[in-house]
């Protein structure tokens, strides 16, 4: 399995406290970079700028990631545009939470 794929899994394990998806699956993650020296850059969003663990979610996943083997730093880039909607979950995400 690639370093990226791992990386997901790992994503997929943090959930958002208010939603029964993973981050990962609602579309909060836009990008996950990885660099010639093994570092990982993540860009995400959460549901809303208000959100309960706007504090605590980015310094999660950032440790989540910097702990997967083979990564040697991660750093988590949290932003809010473009605003996160639901068209950004996978049909997954969608299917669980009744929009499909």
């Amino acid at each position: 399995m690639d370093l990226k794929q791992q990386i997901i899994d790992v994503l997929k394990t943090i959930y958002d406290p208010e939603i029964p998806v993973d981050i990962y699956e609602l579309g909060l993650i836009y990008e996950v970079n990885i660099d010639d020296k093994k570092h990982v850059e993540i860009v995400m969003t959460l549901t809303s700028p208000n959100c309960p663990v706007a504090g605590s979610m980015p310094q999660d996943v950032q440790e989540k990631v910097a702990s997967v083997e083979g990564v040697e730093g991660a750093h988590v880039e949290l932003v809010f545009e473009p605003a996160w909607d639901k068209s950004f979950m996978s049909e997954e995400a969608m299917l669980e939470l009744g929009f499909l």
